[in-house]
């Protein structure tokens, strides 16, 4: 599941809700300028600009689920199950690159959307999982800068790359489709509606009948719809704010999903990042009171990773 969102504001914002049925040991983490990257087969990259987000730090190494860059780039992977299809086979005349990397192969590497889409058309996704008993989570991926969205996708017909207009993206069946879809809501407005029963006695009795028929379900095309619905129409001072009203329309509540194991499936968090700022705004489904941690008030020069804890029990702030 998942939903991805790039708002478009006097300044640009980006995250995502991370909707899954377990914690992945997941925490901030800030990848300084000078943390060496090894790729599997990529080589090495030592110096790089440095970025944060979600991650799950094993062997001294990012997994990121989603991040940004100093440079305002972000990137984030969504889960794409049935369809994203990475080849055994490396291609000579291009870095190969695996799932689990290609978030920081772009970020450490671009500053625009232009610039991730010219480093991925020399790129091929390959199927190498980070270990043995970490296999690699069947993802596509929404890269959003100033400049744009793009989607990247790697299915049976290979390696594509998408404008994304939408600035949305959630999962299967493809990004192709979900796009096409959102014309079978075009009637969708936000204005007072009006149609050939206006002369049959229909009358307005309340407001939000423009918006009859968006969907509220939880499924992949009905929060594609709903989310680039309310994007686009949504207004308020603060957007960090506003962006975390756009993800809340399409959270989803703990029990209102069970998978074939009956776990629990929910938003397990909700991040927001200020991509001229680069500061990690989050929420976990236990703390809705928004963590922050602002990555320009530590050594960016480092080398090694800056860690911070998950916050997961619940905040309140007490006015008497």
């Amino acid at each position: 599941m998942c939903t991805s969102i790039a708002l478009r504001d006097a300044q640009l914002y980006f995250g995502r809700n991370m909707d899954l049925d377990y914690g992945f040991g997941e925490s901030p983490v800030i990848t300084p300028r000078n943390y060496p990257f090894r790729f599997r087969r990529a080589g090495s990259i030592d110096s790089h600009y440095a970025m944060i987000g979600m991650s799950n730090v094993t062997d001294n190494f990012p997994l990121y689920a989603e991040a940004a860059n100093e440079k305002g780039l972000g990137m984030a992977g969504l889960n794409f199950p049935g369809y994203a299809l990475f080849p055994d086979s490396e291609d000579k005349d291009k870095s190969n690159v695996s799932p689990f990397e290609i978030i920081q192969w772009v970020l450490c590497q671009c500053a625009t959307v232009k610039e991730a889409r010219e480093l991925l058309q020399k790129t091929q996704l390959i199927n190498l999982p980070f270990a043995d008993n970490m296999p690699l989570a069947p993802l596509h991926w929404h890269i959003a800068g100033k400049d744009g969205s793009i989607v990247l996708e790697c299915t049976k017909r290979g390696m594509e790359i998408f404008d994304n207009p939408a600035d949305v993206l959630t999962n299967p069946p493809g990004f192709e489709y979900q796009i096409t879809n959102l014309a079978n809501y075009l009637n969708l407005t936000v204005k007072k509606p009006s149609g050939v029963f206006d002369e049959k006695g229909a009358n307005i009795y309340c407001k939000g009948l423009g918006s009859c028929g968006l969907p509220g379900d939880f499924s992949a095309p009905s929060r594609f719809v709903k989310a680039a619905f309310i994007l686009a129409n949504s207004r308020g001072e603060d957007p960090v704010a506003r962006f975390f009203h756009v993800m809340d329309s399409v959270a989803v509540v703990n029990g209102c999903i069970a998978d074939e194991r009956d776990e629990g499936y929910y938003t397990r968090y909700t991040c927001c990042i200020d991509m001229d700022r680069g500061v990690y705004y989050y929420k976990t489904y236990s703390n809705n009171r928004i963590s922050a941690v602002d990555m320009n008030k530590e050594n960016l020069d480092g080398r090694e990773l800056i860690r911070f804890p998950l916050v997961t029990e619940q905040s309140l702030f007490m006015q008497n």
